[in-house]
């Protein structure tokens, strides 16, 4: 497929330009590159691989808030996934690594820019840090991810604003009324993002049933390989 920027909506191909943390696949630094290289299937192919989050905030009555990503996204426009889901920059604040800081703050940024959920929300020491996957996703022909991405998890009261231009709906669910959009996805073709089937399918129930004492499940060590099969 060929790159026609032309097609896109022009602030997302401007935010194309932002600098990733380029990582080796112990999730150490190796340099930076823009989200576009990051995320063309060419560059994934050859093992490009960047560092992300997934951020999932529950309500206190135990509801997840789940985003309808904007149709203007380059990937996965109009999928449905967890609360937000991004990358942290090459940028100071953003690449500190103690206690996941970092990705904390990226966290933090991107639920405001996304969902208009305001930092004093959402406090820092507040985002718990779960684990992190290694996974890789083709979005369509040209654009894909590779990622490993950082998990955390907020209980609290939060107010969204969605930025239309990134998200398109939002809705909180439950973790009966979250099975039933898994079980039924095929049937009513509801798009659910890859990473989002991941992290349901192998970790988030067992962490929604202890969202009281989730520090019981905190991996700070392991990346889960959460990788297709190679070719045959």
């Amino acid at each position: 497929m060929t790159l026609d920027w032309a097609s896109y909506d022009e602030e997302q191909v401007r935010l194309m330009g932002e600098q990733c943390i380029v990582v080796d696949e112990n999730d150490k630094p190796i340099g930076a590159d823009s989200k576009k290289n990051c995320h063309l299937m060419e560059n994934i192919a050859k093992g490009l691989l960047h560092r992300a989050f997934s951020v999932f905030i529950f309500n206190p009555e135990g509801k997840l808030l789940l985003q309808q990503r904007a149709d203007e996204k380059i990937t996965f426009p109009g999928y449905y996934t967890n609360t937000c889901c991004s990358h942290p920059l090459m940028v100071e604040d953003e690449t500190e690594e103690e206690d996941q800081i970092g990705a904390r703050r990226a966290a933090q940024r991107k639920l405001e820019h996304e969902l208009g959920i305001r930092s004093e929300e959402v406090p820092l020491d507040q985002l718990q840090f779960l684990t992190r996957i290694h996974y890789l996703a083709p979005s369509d022909g040209l654009w894909g991810e590779h990622e490993i991405d950082y998990i955390f998890i907020f209980q609290g009261n939060v107010t969204s604003d969605p930025n239309p231009n990134e998200v398109q709906s939002v809705r909180w669910v439950s973790k009966a009324e979250l099975q039933d959009i898994f079980e039924t996805a095929d049937q009513t073709g509801m798009l659910l993002t890859p990473w989002f089937r991941l992290i349901v399918e192998n970790f988030l129930y067992k962490w929604w049933d202890n969202l009281d004492s989730l520090k019981q499940f905190k991996d700070v060590h392991t990346i889960h390989r959460l990788l297709p099969p190679p070719p045959q």
